[in-house]
């Protein structure tokens, strides 16, 4: 076709995409997080509408209204039955320490409440972990929940998917959700191992349906493994064997999860069954009805979180737990992006004589994440926030110790994407002993790192400063 054909198409196409970057700009300017972010989307729409169109629609937007309607029509189809549910809550009545009642709060971040009668018991690394989720899975009498960000066909694979079909061939009802980004490549050969002994698999897709086919940026980031509505598994490690320490990148692979017992599990179950409603429309006929741990009476807190919250709760988990703490706010995650209020509340932990400190791997398994933790290390450093780098590989773990009464382990890492794109979960303890141990890990991870000497970007290397300035420039979705 001769050139001059071409333009009057080409001036269409121009001309299609500065309109659709002008309606575009317009749902920014309402729907937008922040002000600063409505701005910087409304002069890439108009000015660069080719290249910013795709970017916003995938990117643009932190609150996931899909999940919304179908949490509520899943509500309200099991109305009575959680009314029920939060009157048997109300046969365990919190047991709150001092910092327990302090964020006590959080419950209705949560919409459940602060639970007694229950048992967590911390898991550390792949070996412990997966001896407890195998443990966990053979006492299966009913039924298993399974939800899990990423899933491998390797050696641990194969040990979890034999437990899952041998707990269906006694007669369970077996339940698989994984995350259909994270599962990437897809598992064949496991899934159809599962179909072939009768378990229910689906994949959690955030962009089912018309309006959701652009949303690849909201993730299912929870990994849990739940019994006959009695224990649960939840944590940092999600199943492959990189979390057995194999993986010849990083070697040494430091995690974290928990064994919980008692009626927070009724609050864990409740969030897998949201996932699963959203996924595949059903909800499964599950038992509910909670009753406490046999051999401990501790207070929980089961706080899920993600884009279908009213708040961000995520974050505002981790800033109340920063604005109440007296003594000190231990923080492990293996990254470090913190938003504005984040930042605010860690400085002003510090500035008041909390011992505020971050526990962080020296190694990296994200290029990207790694050098956007160097662009917020200076501004936390002058408030007097410490920084710890563990060294013997690479750690995972996510968990959190308030003074010595509030301890936490869970999926959530301290970054945006955990605050605002990732459905995670955290188990919060208000109890001493619960704390102890949350205690003792730290130690012994804080033993094997380095405090990270006062850091000074502007010192560093021009090459240095352009790759964490890049880095920061997507630390929004990181």
């Amino acid at each position: 076709m001769p050139i001059d054909q071409w333009i009057p198409l080409l001036s269409a196409i121009v001309s299609l995409a500065h309109l659709l970057g002008v309606l575009t700009a317009i749902h920014a300017i309402l729907y937008a997080r922040t002000s600063q972010a409505a701005v910087a989307w409304v002069i890439g729409l108009l000015a660069f509408p080719v290249l910013a169109l795709p970017g916003y629609w995938v990117f643009g937007r932190s609150k996931f209204l899909g999940y919304v309607r179908a949490r509520r029509a899943g509500t309200a189809r099991a109305d009575a039955e959680l009314k029920r549910l939060d009157l048997q809550w109300e046969a365990h009545p919190p047991k709150l320490t001092p910092t327990g009642e302090r964020v006590r709060m959080l419950e209705k971040l949560a919409s459940s409440p602060w639970t007694s009668g229950n048992r967590g018991e911390v898991l550390v690394d792949g070996k412990a972990t997966f001896d407890a989720i195998f443990e966990t899975i053979d006492t299966a009498r009913e039924y298993v929940c399974v939800q899990y960000y990423i899933l491998r066909d390797d050696a641990i694979g194969s040990q979890f998917a034999e437990r899952l079909v041998q707990a269906a061939q006694r007669g369970c009802r077996v339940f698989v959700l994984w995350d259909e980004f994270g599962c990437r490549p897809r598992p064949q050969k496991m899934f159809r191992r599962f179909a072939n002994a009768g378990i229910s698999v689906a994949g959690f897709r955030p962009q089912r349906g018309l309006r959701n086919m652009f949303r690849v940026n909201f993730r299912n980031h929870r990994k849990v493994v739940l019994v006959d509505g009695k224990v649960a598994c939840v944590g940092g490690l999600n199943v492959g064997d990189e979390y057995m320490g194999r993986s010849r990148k990083v070697g040494n692979w430091r995690d974290t999860h928990l064994r919980v017992w008692g009626p927070a599990v009724e609050a864990i179950q409740l969030a897998w069954a949201e996932d699963w409603h959203w996924a595949t429309g059903e909800v499964p006929e599950m038992r509910w009805q909670p009753t406490a741990a046999p051999t401990a009476d501790q207070t929980a807190l089961v706080l899920p979180s993600g884009p279908a919250d009213d708040f961000e709760s995520c974050s505002l988990m981790f800033v109340k737990a920063l604005q109440e703490a007296t003594e000190r706010c231990w923080i492990a995650s293996p990254y470090f992006i913190p938003d504005a209020q984040t930042m605010a509340a860690m400085q002003l932990a510090a500035l008041r004589g909390v011992d505020v400190r971050f526990l962080i791997p020296d190694n990296k398994d994200h290029w990207l994440v790694w050098h956007a933790a160097w662009g917020f290390f200076g501004a936390a450093q002058e408030a007097g926030v410490r920084i710890f780098r563990y060294k013997p590989g690479f750690l995972h773990a996510k968990a959190l110790l308030v003074d010595d009464d509030l301890g936490a382990v869970g999926t959530a890492n301290f970054d945006n994407r955990s605050f605002r794109l990732n459905f995670e979960m955290t188990i919060l303890f208000a109890d001493r002993d619960f704390a102890q141990q949350v205690e003792t890990m730290f130690e012994s991870d804080l033993a094997l790192s380095y405090e990270l000497p006062p850091f000074d970007l502007e010192a560093q290397s021009r090459w240095f400063q352009f790759k964490v300035r890049y880095a920061n420039m997507f630390a929004q979705i990181l």
